[in-house]
């Protein structure tokens, strides 16, 4: 059975080799702490189990050994590197000279080494990115991004015709940025530019280029922007085929205009850009119109009005003409006295017409005066007939309702008498 003692404080456990370790790293304690060959043992066994990855980078430093090569190998995009150890064996596999500079692709396999706790990069399998390799991959990340529709016309942007303010991303003091300043300078001698100047290649490219143009898009003045670089080789403008510089720019508010390198040169920002300029020269004199011609244009449109005007008038005052000498302006009393005539005719013929319909209707009334007369009981009284009446008034239609001696009214055709009633005859009808 291990004898154990506990340390006064503050003091450092002594080791004893007797004690039992603790299992893992997270119960390990300042009384019970692992000796540093358990954990570098550790490490190496952890990492040692790691698989192999195949990872692309750049060489930035190449040392040469009798046998064994040391690299540093760097992302294309980042600040980020690694050193990674090749053996002889490796080297030899090797058809191309490695230089700095070059893109590689090779299979890692990370190792801890127990003695030194210095972790490594053991590589293996170099295979050095050349120009078929460069565009395939280009042209993959071309498809896709076709695919997605990023290239339709229908997404590019209209460039304004006399832009505010034109944001500029170039490189340091370059000939790119001086073309296009010049260009659109001796084009319209009032443009404003913001410039951006970065880096237009090499890792830090992707990163700077992108940053600036996100500065551009949201400054509220500037209205176009301008990504220009001189010509290059293909490892110089493999940053503007990056598919983050190219979402970038797919993705910005503003119009973007690409002038990156030389006609032949076609970079994959080229086709995800609103407008692709062939050099920056080319960028210069279409971001901003040419004063002289606008002028000219100013000259031509005011001569177009003037003579617009100038037709207009005389069409207006031909037809005044026109218009003056028909006869309702020429000679106006002819017209009033044929529509007097027409009037008085029309008179005349209401005042007949009235005539006639009066003459007809008193003979209408005539008639129908004769046959009312006709049947009126004063005719019938003039024919010999009379009305009896008693004293309350009421006609007589039955004589024998009449009693002896009741007085009766008798009405003739002219005049009226009373009489008694002395005897009342039955009727024989």
């Amino acid at each position: 059975m291990s004898q154990s003692f506990e340390p006064a404080p503050g003091e450092v456990p002594v080791p004893d080799v007797q004690r039992i370790l603790a299992p893992t790293a997270g119960s390990t304690t300042p009384e019970n702490p692992w000796p540093l060959r358990v954990l570098s043992t550790k490490l190496h066994e952890y990492i040692a189990r790691s698989s192999p990855t195949w990872v692309e980078g750049q060489i930035i430093e190449l040392n040469k050994r009798a046998r064994v090569t040391y690299l540093t190998l760097r992302d294309v995009d980042e600040e980020i590197s690694v050193s990674v150890t090749l053996f002889g064996q490796e080297m030899a596999k090797v058809q191309e000279n490695l230089e700095r500079g070059q893109r590689v692709v090779i299979q890692l396999k990370p190792d801890f080494w127990v003695k030194t706790g210095r972790l490594s990069m053991l590589g293996r399998d170099v295979r050095p990115v050349g120009t078929g390799s460069m565009l395939e991959r280009i042209e993959k990340l071309k498809q896709a991004l076709a695919q997605e529709g990023l290239f339709a016309d229908h997404l590019k942007k209209p460039l304004p015709l006399l832009p505010h303010r034109i944001g500029l991303i170039t490189g340091r003091d370059s000939d790119a940025m001086k073309d296009v300043i010049r260009n659109a300078s001796l084009r319209w001698p009032a443009v404003n530019f913001e410039v951006r100047e970065v880096a237009v290649q090499g890792v830090h490219a992707v990163r700077e280029v992108t940053a600036a143009l996100a500065e551009l898009d949201a400054h509220p003045e500037v209205d176009v922007v301008v990504i220009a670089r001189g010509g290059g080789s293909l490892e110089d403008l493999l940053p503007f085929s990056e598919e983050t510089m190219v979402r970038a720019v797919a993705a910005a508010r503003t119009p973007v205009v690409s002038a990156i390198g030389h006609e032949a040169d076609n970079p994959i920002l080229d086709l995800v850009a609103d407008v692709r300029a062939s050099t920056p020269t080319d960028a210069g004199k279409r971001i901003v119109p040419d004063v002289a011609d606008e002028k000219q244009r100013i000259v031509q449109a005011r001569a177009y009005i003037e003579r617009s005007v100038q037709q207009f008038i005389e069409n207006e005052r031909y037809a005044l003409v026109q218009i003056r000498s028909r006869p309702v302006l020429a000679t106006p009393d002819s017209t009033l006295l044929a529509r007097e005539e027409d009037l008085e005719r029309l008179r005349s013929r209401l005042h007949m017409a009235a005539q006639t319909q009066v003459l007809r209707g008193r003979e209408n009334i005539m008639q129908l005066r004769a046959r009312v007369t006709a049947l009126s009981p004063q005719r019938t009284l003039e024919r010999g007939y009379a009305v009896v009446q008693t004293d309350a008034g009421e006609l007589v239609r039955d004589a024998a309702a009449l009693a002896e001696g009741t007085e009766v009214m008798i009405r003739a055709a002219q005049g009226s008498a009373k009489a008694n009633i002395t005897t009342v005859f039955e009727s024989n009808i």
